[in-house]
């Protein structure tokens, strides 16, 4: 049914390639595009420059009479709060952005303090509750809630390696909302935290003190997370320093992409986190991800197909809407337009969004066993 909405829609989503589009909207983007968090940010852009350039071959929106392009203007933040903001000010200000989208938690509130009004929507690239928990009127939080993922995580680990946890972390806002969580649900399951020792993930890049110290407590999971290229030096150490237990990986790192840092899985044995878009057993996905092997030469990570679909959900509210500038009235038809994305334009699963803002989006989590990812029910987690 999707599918038969966007072979209709696209008519009217996008005009024709033939035809020249006469007006341009900006779609901002901060984030970081150096540092340890660099790659993360990348892949976050790659998402939505990929939706953007795909809209523009096709002619771009078809909006109030008009013909508009996309042009994905970014800003490189430095995983800063405070530089994200004034990115975003310097984005609405100069480029009349209606839309700015933001990969940390730390961005998404600092921006939150002046979006309303300023007049822009927020995409959230963040799975932090509080971006949706303030009641803020112009945010989409794009991937689901993280506190879905605090219990079944806790079981899976706590049943295969024990009840001492050791927090090894970031120190940024995103890692630290993580771990204002999972301490009490892992205490209230009937475990212990033995040590905590939150890292510089976006700065470090030797964990050898940082890790020792968590270590010393005798652990049998760690709790670890940020990017994905930081997370895996973080196990690497842990694995060269002795540590022989599991893991739980907060959901901003992925395997795949760990895994290509560490040389293939078996580094990551015991590790609970959320699976990787490529290995995601649900249909779906499977024209984009060859689009974007194609493309790039590379498998898309889970934060470019989200934002690329976030994007192309956006994009369909503007059309709804009837305007490429009103934020109101773009937010107001989120929920509408993503309910009806065609499967091509959506391998990330979004099928509306909440009276919060928040997308409408199950994940499917992800264990390494003997190796392998082997995906795991939520529901029947440490069963």
């Amino acid at each position: 049914m999707r599918r038969f909405w966007g072979v209709l829609a696209l008519a009217g989503l996008l005009v024709s390639g033939a035809a020249s589009a006469q007006e341009h909207v900006t779609i901002g983007f901060t984030g970081p595009l150096s540092g340890g968090a660099a790659l993360y940010g990348k892949n976050t852009l790659t998402g939505l420059q990929d939706a953007a350039d795909e809209i523009n071959a096709a002619g771009g929106l078809a909006v109030g009479g008009a013909k508009y392009l996309l042009d994905v203007v970014a800003l490189d933040d430095k995983y800063s709060p405070s530089e994200a903001a004034v990115n975003a000010k310097r984005l609405r200000a100069q480029y009349k952005a209606p839309v700015v989208f933001v990969p940390h938690a730390g961005g998404v509130l600092a921006l939150q303090a002046f979006n309303e009004q300023d007049g822009f929507l927020i995409g959230a690239y963040t799975s932090t509750p509080a971006v949706t928990e303030h009641g803020n009127a112009l945010t989409l939080r794009i991937p689901p809630s993280f506190d879905g993922y605090v219990q079944p995580f806790s079981k899976v680990e706590m049943k295969r390696f024990g009840k001492k946890l050791g927090m090894a972390g970031g120190d940024h806002d995103y890692a630290k909302a993580w771990a204002a969580l999972i301490q009490p649900a892992w205490t209230a399951a009937g475990g212990q935290v033995v040590s905590d020792n939150p890292m510089s993930y976006n700065k470090d890049t030797d964990f050898y003190s940082g890790v020792s110290r968590v270590l010393a407590g005798n652990p049998n999971v760690l709790f670890v997370g940020g990017a994905s290229e930081p997370t895996a030096l973080v196990i690497k150490q842990a694995r060269e320093l002795g540590f022989e237990g599991g893991f739980i990986v907060m959901d901003q790192a992925k395997f795949d992409e760990m895994a290509k840092v560490l040389g293939g899985y078996d580094q990551l044995e015991g590790a609970v986190g959320v699976m990787p878009l490529v290995s995601d057993p649900r249909p779906g996905a499977e024209g984009y991800i060859a689009a974007f092997r194609k493309k790039h030469g590379d498998d898309p990570g889970s934060e470019a197909g989200l934002n690329y679909s976030a994007l192309y959900g956006v994009a369909g509210a503007m059309v709804a809407a009837g305007s490429v500038t009103d934020a109101k009235a773009i937010r107001a038809k989120l929920d509408e337009t993503f309910s009806k994305l065609p499967t091509e334009h959506d391998p990330a699963h979004i099928v509306g969004v909440d009276a919060k803002g928040g997308a409408k989006i199950t994940f499917v989590l992800a264990s390494v066993d003997h190796g392998k990812l082997v995906a795991v029910d939520p529901d029947k987690a440490g069963e």
